[in-house]
């Protein structure tokens, strides 16, 4: 069965009886506002689905501290929330003289998890270094059923090969198929000297460990930090020139539309408090407007939500798939702007369906024209995010997503 067939009949949401620990992003909505909203809801996915599925399907990946205390219930209640991708955070949001009680947090937030059926969510846990696996490994019981890997920070050339061999030994002692996602940050990639080398060292490395790659993320942070910048609220990522050419490279080498490329997920918003503006919103009041929800949209401005919002929008502009948050008031807005439109879904039909590979036709929206040759692999992506996302109904746009996820 195709893609679009699946989706097409697709079991309609909310009350499914699929085992707790599958994710179904905006399971959390009740089944009048799924109708009102989607045209073909999102399906419920398991832990054995395909791996560039999954790793679309991280969505908004929300980083917590291993240190809380309520971690557990954190996780449960953040996935009644919606959130579908969590890491529990050893590094950077953690003192170096907490780590180890950090690390035994997470470890018996785990166990305890999954002793109460588990969240509908993928879990990873961020280490420091690569025997933090191995513990991990060797302390987990019952956790295993509900951890789906680890996330490598500062992943290079030289360091990256020691996390994935551990890897592939706790999948092996732990009898379960145990996914990694590095962080690229390092100098050797903001460098411009050195960037090219060390993305094709790290391109060779990621191959031979091909299959335990979810997603490839981006830790811009790290990346400001080599040149002491700290961006604005009011800037998007891109604005910041030498991490945008860094986050480039990063793309072409590892994020190519063939057999080569990996999912690469979006660097972190890291603003959500009100604060005085030095320029105007970058959102749009029309769209708002139209709705009756210019109200909304001051408080998406109040929020600095309009700039995460067109943040976004430049991830996918530029071959990027989720993103990293810090707080959950950012999940609504990464997964409102992931659901496939009514016309990105049928400009995608369109573009699979034609007769002849070649050639070029009017969009059924009257709007643009669809390459059929060019426009494949993008139609492609876009079937496998209807799937993960939904599809949404005529005339539904972003801001009937983002309300009917605020008023929940």
């Amino acid at each position: 069965m195709s893609i679009s067939e699946e989706i097409m009949s697709a079991a309609v949401p909310p009350g499914e009886t699929a085992a707790v620990r599958h994710v179904r992003h905006f399971h959390h909505l009740d089944p009048e506002t799924h109708g009102r909203l989607f045209l073909h809801a999102p399906q419920a996915l398991g832990p054995d689905e395909d791996r560039t599925v999954l790793a679309v399907a991280l969505g908004a990946t929300l980083y917590v501290p291993a240190t809380r205390s309520d971690l557990a219930d954190t996780i449960l209640r953040r996935s009644g929330d919606g959130v579908c991708s969590m890491v529990l955070d050893l590094e950077d949001a953690v003192a170096d003289d907490q780590v180890e009680a950090a690390l035994l947090n997470a470890v018996d937030a785990l166990d305890r998890l999954a002793v109460h059926g588990g969240a509908r969510m993928q879990l990873f846990v961020r280490v420091r270094a690569a025997e933090d696996l191995r513990r991990i490994a060797d302390l987990l019981t019952t956790g295993v059923e509900v951890l789906s890997g680890f996330v490598i920070p500062k992943f290079g050339s030289a360091t990256g090969r020691a996390f994935l061999d551990e890897l592939a030994a706790a999948s092996e002692r732990l009898g379960k198929h145990l996914y990694a996602m590095p962080v690229l940050e390092s100098p050797a990639l903001v460098h411009r000297e050195t960037r090219d080398d060390e993305l094709a060292k790290i391109g060779e490395l990621l191959v031979e460990h091909r299959e335990r790659i979810l997603a490839v993320r981006i830790g811009a942070t790290d990346m400001c930090a080599t040149f002491g910048i700290r961006r604005d609220r009011d800037l998007t990522i891109y604005d910041v020139r030498v991490v945008a050419d860094a986050i480039a490279g990063i793309v072409n080498f590892l994020g190519r539309a063939d057999d080569t490329g990996h999912v690469i997920t979006g660097p972190v918003w890291e603003y959500f408090a009100d604060h005085e503006r030095m320029f105007r919103p970058t959102l749009r009041a029309t769209p708002f407007e139209e709705h009756n929800e210019v109200r909304f949209r001051q408080q998406l401005v109040s929020r600095d939500l309009d700039g995460l919002l067109r943040e976004i929008a430049l991830d996918r502009a530029n071959g990027i798939q989720g993103k990293t948050v810090i707080h959950p008031t950012h999940v609504a807005a990464v997964h409102a702007l992931s659901a496939v439109t009514h016309e990105e879904y049928h400009d995608a039909l369109d573009i699979l369906g034609a007769e002849s590979v070649g050639g070029v036709q009017a969009s059924g929206y009257r709007n643009k024209m669809n390459e059929m040759r060019p426009h494949r692999s993008w139609a492609e992506k876009t079937l496998v995010r209807a799937k993960v996302f939904g599809v949404t109904n005529e005339g539904i746009t972003f801001v009937d997503l983002l309300t009917a996820l605020a008023v929940r």
